[in-house]
């Protein structure tokens, strides 16, 4: 009879795990994805690299444990939204919390997956995958607010919102990490007001004017 795992040993995995991918994240941010090592990421989480590749067989892997991680920590993000009685407060606060109030070194690290992505085809599959899961979550979760919101007028289609709010959010991380005096409030509260009007129909982000809307009044001659 196979023996059954022991769970103290488990979680000592998982925690080895976290405090290695704790570590990546700092050698990345520090030294850059290309420049950083594993030896870098050895040192930084306390361990050997021979203990380190028994964990992560590389910089690669690295990544695809930090996405895992994030994936992870976005499932749970959007299931509390979707459970909440006031969805749309519910994700502002979710984007203040990643888009403002997240450490800038996150930021950082964004940038530098990016980057890497351009010339690393390993790195770009990950943060395709990931854009892809994002995109498909915020494209349920704004279908679900304009269901509940109903009977409304019909708003924009929910994955062209979403296609909108990724892109305006990768623009504030882009800024957050070149920027150390840039202030992500205001910004954040304009996205969130333009997703709102997008999602109730007084903004169409295909560029296509609603026809509710008045009509511009031709200048004096």
């Amino acid at each position: 009879m196979p023996s059954q795992p022991n769970p103290a040993r488990l979680d000592s995995v998982e925690e080895r795990r976290s405090r290695i991918l704790d570590a990546a994240e700092a050698c990345f941010v520090r030294h850059g994805f290309h420049r950083a090592t594993m030896n870098d990421v050895a040192a930084e989480a306390g361990m050997s690299p021979g203990n380190l590749y028994r964990y992560f067989p590389s910089k690669d892997a690295i990544v695809a444990g930090l996405a895992e991680r994030d994936r992870a920590a976005v499932a749970e993000d959007f299931s509390g939204i979707e459970a909440h009685p006031e969805m749309m407060q519910a994700f502002a606060d979710l984007a203040r919390r990643h888009l403002a109030e997240a450490p800038a070194e996150k930021a950082v690290l964004c940038l530098e997956m990016w980057a890497e992505a351009t010339r690393n085809p390993a790195m770009a599959a990950i943060c395709r995958d990931f854009e892809r899961e994002m995109s498909a979550r915020l494209s349920d979760l704004y279908r679900q607010f304009q269901e509940r919101a109903a009977p409304r007028a019909p708003g924009a289609d929910p994955e062209a919102v979403a296609r909108l709010a990724l892109v305006m959010a990768d623009g504030i991380m882009v800024r957050r990490a070149l920027s150390p005096d840039f202030a992500p409030g205001p910004i954040i509260d304009a996205m969130l007001t333009l997703i709102g009007a997008a999602l109730e129909g007084r903004f169409d982000p295909t560029g296509t004017v609603p026809s509710t809307l008045p009509s511009h009044p031709e200048p004096a001659r």
